[in-house]
This record gives structure tokens, sequence and C-alpha cells, in this order.
């Protein structure tokens, strides 16, 4: 027979099992993402040589600024707001933001095919065969978003392995072709096949229609949300677009192969807000004064994980690093330390930027990430100009470093906000 002291014992337990089993899925979800992103770029890379890798790089980097563009309006608020909630209110706001995701794949796919059609030459077509997979990419996205949403890890990491497993003959078909459209097509194909079988595991069908009723629902946070993650990845693009102007199209993949190395830190960092938005959101439901050590526990445990990574590659013979790189590895072993330095320095701070997600404080993290972007892209360039793409990758390091410290300044304020406006008043006899 369980006494009431026991009771709380108990629950407390069965809880955090639950936090630990939801983020275990959450670790293997990026697990797969991370093995498919590297699979593509190791494979792209080694067939290719620089200056094609890069131009796949840039194709590459714009997906990410449109994958945020769809996450801000659909995805974000989503998470947020509906994190945990009954099954019925859950099914209904992941219809409208799948619904959403899609029209923004479709809406962006089809200016990025006439732009790519425009531009012609050796990077247009890359662009014209990412339009026409964009919209699968995003709406793969939304379900992992959704299905986390609603504690279902499991089927993110399901959809994720589909992905991966389709992604084998397509790369294989691709590697046959030998160009840079074909092996875009062979991503984002496959994905598209992961993004149909979402709706199976969902028996739920992205509703379009209703993309109109979310956007202006939640326009409070998707405006902000919005602007932050297209700044966050927009920042991204001027660097590599940057970087291509002022050093060459081949220093793009130079980078891109050295955060390759870094491997399943990059893809957890990009897909972070899968996992740990939802988790903050319900710590801050159920223990709000353990939000801040939530974040911390987060952030620190990412960077240090990056560190220890970094260092081990500092001690991989060069003959390995050319068989993972090919003719990528020389110039890229030299960006290890800072790349490794730049993502330690944002897995700090995608710990504080979770809180202040949870915490609905949407012009905080505005307003970090516009600092921490501008650092960014002031490191980035101002680095390459001096010292061409090691200058560049030190100086990316050095300014990721200080954004994060951006990011802890306003999740303290924020805390003490939300301390503040959840105290009891006292009352007078």
């Amino acid at each position: 027979m369980t006494t009431d002291e026991e009771q709380p014992t108990r629950q407390a337990g069965s809880a955090r099992r639950a936090l630990v089993g939801r983020l275990s899925w959450g670790l293997a979800d990026q697990a797969a993402s991370s093995i498919s992103n590297f699979v593509v770029g190791i494979y792209v890379a080694r067939s290719l040589g620089v200056t094609a890798f890069g131009v796949f790089s840039l194709a590459w980097v714009t997906y990410g600024v449109v994958l945020n563009v769809s996450r801000g309006l659909a995805t974000d608020p989503l998470v947020v707001r509906f994190s945990g909630v009954a099954a019925g209110q859950w099914r209904a706001a992941a219809g409208r933001a799948s619904g959403t995701a899609l029209g923004v794949g479709c809406v962006l796919g089809a200016v990025a095919l006439a732009t790519g059609l425009a531009v012609g030459g050796r990077v247009g077509p890359a662009f014209a065969a990412l339009g026409v997979v964009l919209p699968g990419l995003l709406l793969q996205d939304a379900w992992r978003f959704a299905f986390f949403a609603a504690g279902a890890g499991r089927k993110a990491f399901v959809n994720d392995v589909v992905w991966g497993v389709a992604l084998v003959p397509a790369l294989l078909v691709a590697a046959r072709v030998g160009s840079v459209p074909a092996f875009v097509l062979a991503w984002g194909g496959s994905a598209a096949v992961a993004a149909a079988y979402g709706c199976f595991q969902a028996a739920l069908a992205p509703r379009v229609a209703g993309a109109r009723a979310w956007l202006r629902d939640h326009r409070d946070l998707g405006a902000r949300y919005l602007v932050e993650n297209v700044t966050n990845s927009g920042a991204n693009q001027l660097r590599a677009y940057g970087l291509g102007v002022i050093v060459g199209v081949g220093a793009v993949g130079v980078v891109r192969g050295a955060e390759l190395l870094m491997g399943p830190f990059m893809a957890v960092l990009m897909g972070l807000s899968l996992v740990t938005v939802a988790e903050a959101a319900r710590v801050l439901r159920r223990s709000p004064h353990r939000l801040g050590r939530f974040c911390l526990f987060l952030g620190g445990g990412q960077a240090a994980a990056a560190l220890l990574w970094g260092g081990a590659l500092l001690l991989l013979p060069d003959r390995a690093g050319r068989f993972v790189l090919g003719g990528v590895w020389n110039s890229a072993s030299e960006l290890i330390v800072p790349v490794t330095l730049g993502v330690a320095g944002a897995g700090l701070g995608t710990g504080a930027a979770a809180g202040l997600r949870a915490l609905g404080a949407a012009r905080r993290s505005l307003r970090s990430q516009l600092v921490a972007s501008a650092c960014y892209v002031g490191g980035g360039l101002g680095g390459a100009v001096a010292a061409g793409t090691v200058g560049s990758a030190w100086g990316v390091a050095t300014a990721t470093v200080c954004g994060s410290a951006v990011w802890w300044l306003h999740l303290r304020s924020a805390l003490r906000e939300h301390h503040r406006n959840t105290l009891p008043e006292v009352r007078t006899s």
C-alpha cells in the first residue's frame, strides 16, 4: 500500500523517467539525422571535388534559410503552444502546422526553381533542383516537430530512418549521373518519401487550407520567430556567399568539409528545438524554478561534447581524413580548432535559446538572435578579408562565443521577469 509520503516521490520518479525517455528518442532521432547528413556530405565531397561541393553547399545553406522560414511560421509555434496537450488539440494543430510548412515549401520552391532557371551557369541548376524538392523537405521536417510536440519522439526517429534508407539507392543513382543537381534531387526526393510516410504515421494529412488561419492565430510568435530564424540562417548564407566572393567558391566547400567533421553536433544544433523547446515548455509548466538549470544542462552538455569530439578529430591521421573527405581534407583539417570552438559556443547558446522559446519571450529571443547574427556575419567576413578561409573560421568562432553570452544574459533577465510575474500577491490585513 502506497503512503502519502511515497506518492510524490513515485510521481517525481515517473516524470524523470518520462523525460529521459523523450530526450533519449530525441538523441536517437538526431543521431539518425546526423548520419544521413554526414553520409550525404561525405559522398558528395568525394564524388564531385572541392568546387562542385562548394556549389552543393550553397544549395544546402539556402535550404537552411527556407527551412527556418518554415519553422518560424509553422512548427515553432506548434512546439511552444501544443507540446503535451490533449490528442484532439494536437491533431488539429499538427494538421494546420504541417499544411503551413507544405505551403511554404511550394511557394519558396517555385521561387528557387525560377531563380535557378534564370541564373543558369554552374549554380543555377542546383537551385532549380532544390526548388523541386523543397515541399517534401519541409513537410518531413514538420512531421518531426509535430511528433516531438506530442511526446512521440519514436515516430520522429523512425521517420528519419525511413529517409536514410530511401537515401541509399537515391545516392547510388545520383553518383552514376555525377552532377550537383542529381545529388540535390536524390537528397530531397528521399525526404519526400519520408514526408509521405509521416502522413501515415500521424494518420493525418497536411491541411494547406488551414495555413491562413494558423498564421493569423499565431502571428504574435510566428512573426518574431520568422525574423529570428531567417536572421540566423541568413547570416550563415551571407557568410557563405561572401566567402565565395572574397576567397572563392572552393573556400565554401572547405568550410563545409570542416563542419562535416563535426558531424553529429552540427546536425543536433540545427534541429535542437525538436527536443529542447518542447521539454523546456514542459519543465516550465511543472517546475518553473528548474528551467534555468535545465537549460544550463542542455547547453553545457552540448558544448562539452563538441569540445571532446573536436579534440578527437585533432588526433585523426591524415590517411583517415583523406579517406573521409578526399581532396577536401587537406584544407578542411586546418579549420578543426576554430570550427570546434564555434560549435561549442553555439551549443552553449542553444540551451538559453530553448529557455527563451519556452517562456514565450519572443522579443528577447529576437534581440539575442539579431546581435548574434550580426556578430557572425561581421566575424566571418571580416576574418575572410584579413586572413582568408582560416581567418573566417576564427572570426566565426569568436562571434559565436560572444553571441552565446548575449543569449544567456537575456535568459537570466527573462527568468527574473517570469518569477516576478508569478509571485503570489502579499495580502495585508
